[in-house]
């Protein structure tokens, strides 16, 4: 029996399931450094502190250090990642004239927006023969985006192939949370790398142990940063970088990796294994 992050009243759900339950039981959290502050503060919205320790396994979106807080600080019996995932059915390759030099795709956030001024804002300002686009709902009125911006407020799952192959180059920014946490790839790093665009990625502990940088993603800290790859890459260059993500996403990141993963963890914990060593062990991580 799993019990997901956000679930209303989930002190409660997670109280039964653990009564209730005949096999093993599993809290899955999509949210981890949020949850964790919210432990930290009081804030018991859907998981208690003595709630953990009576999960047989906690899966997080977050991995590296985060898991072993999880085990030393709160008593889970065994915590580990199971990252997000892409199904490559829906995110395939496709062809697309290039509408945008940069684009980025994600709704508004604040702890966000400093970085996508950073790294799409301010390059798109020094740039103007560039194009720019920033698609996601739910940003501010005041914002002044440049002449060479384009704005679009939603983008459907089902357009997000096309909208990615009309892009010489996507740009991914991590909250701000996830950063200080490491290791929480974001969805869109697999949906972009699915669909064969170069990734122009912010930096984060961890991000190394899901696309090796200069290889298969850009790592990006600054507008020279940006320019630089944007006005001097050559077109082979940036499409080999991609065809590299693009086998390492399809080989370790799609959406059949992560049920066989957590149909290992499943199994092995029934078994008795306490630790999160054993379980990654059993799965062949």
């Amino acid at each position: 029996m799993i019990v997901g992050s956000y679930v209303p009243d989930g002190v409660a759900v997670g109280r039964w399931a653990q009564a209730a339950a005949r096999g093993v039981t599993a809290f899955y959290d999509i949210d981890t450094p949020v949850t964790l502050a919210k432990l930290e503060r009081g804030d018991f919205e859907y998981l208690s502190p003595d709630l953990i320790p009576g999960y047989d396994v906690y899966l997080s979106f977050t991995g590296g250090p985060t898991l072993e807080h999880i085990e030393g600080r709160y008593g889970a019996p065994a915590a580990g990642a199971l990252y997000c995932s892409v199904d490559p059915e829906a995110y395939p390759r496709l062809e697309r004239p290039k509408r945008w030099d940069l684009s980025y795709l994600g709704t508004y956030s604040p702890d966000r927006q400093p970085t996508l001024e950073r790294l799409l804002l301010e390059p798109a300002r020094r740039a103007p023969q560039l194009q720019f686009v920033v698609a996601g709902p739910q940003y501010p009125a005041g914002i002044a985006w440049p002449d060479n911006v384009e704005r679009i407020e939603h983008v459907p799952p089902g357009e997000h192939p096309a909208f990615y192959a009309a892009s010489r180059f996507t740009l991914n920014v991590t909250r701000g949370d996830m950063i200080r946490a490491g290791y929480s790839p974001s969805v869109r790093l697999f949906e972009a790398a699915a669909c064969g665009i170069p990734i122009v990625s912010d930096i984060w502990d961890g991000i190394e142990t899901i696309l090796a940088p200069d290889r298969e993603i850009v790592l990006a800290r600054d507008p020279d940063d940006i320019l630089g790859v944007l006005l001097r890459w050559p077109a082979g260059r940036a499409q080999t970088l991609a065809e590299a993500a693009r086998r390492r996403v399809l080989a370790a990141h799609t959406s059949a990796h992560r049920a066989r993963e957590l149909e290992h963890v499943l199994t092995h914990a029934v078994s008795g294994a306490r630790r999160w060593q054993s379980v990654q062990a059993a799965a062949g991580r």
